[in-house]
């Protein structure tokens, strides 16, 4: 009895487990984003991916749009048998969205990778904005 109590629950969760964690759980990346006077800065883990299997884009009202896609090296003969693909599947691997507030230079943004870690700077715009007065007529009826 206490075997079924407090054992099941768990034993679920690791041998139930669907083959893909990320399909169905989503994006497992990490993110920080901090924000300086200056700039906002986002941090998200990308271990194991390369430069060029990095997206990083700009999306309407916006949006920035990190994602990555690693390939699985498919030449491990056709004996092989995969119980588990939690690495990534040959699909996208992570996938974030980020909707950025209007006081930035979307054209300045500068990114890079190091040691696992993509670094995204998007600078604010710092210039004084001319907040323009205006009237608003009140009427009796809408």
């Amino acid at each position: 009895m206490a075997d079924t109590i407090f054992r099941y629950p768990f034993r679920n969760f690791f041998l139930d487990h669907p083959p893909n964690f990320r399909e169905y759980y989503g994006s497992t990346s990490l993110l920080d984003w901090i924000e300086s006077p200056t700039a906002h800065i986002i941090k998200i883990n990308v271990p194991g991916f390369k430069k060029d299997e990095i997206k990083v884009q700009i999306e309407e009202g916006n949006v920035l749009h990190l994602r990555g896609e690693s390939l699985i090296e498919e030449n491990h003969g056709k004996e092989i048998i995969w119980h588990i693909a939690e690495r990534g599947n040959g699909k996208e691997d992570f996938s974030r969205m980020i909707e950025l507030p209007e006081d930035v230079k979307l054209d300045k943004i500068k990114a890079h990778i190091e040691n696992g870690v993509l670094t995204v700077v998007v600078p604010k715009d710092l210039s004084p904005k001319s907040h323009k007065v205006r009237k608003v007529n009140i009427n009796s009826r809408l």
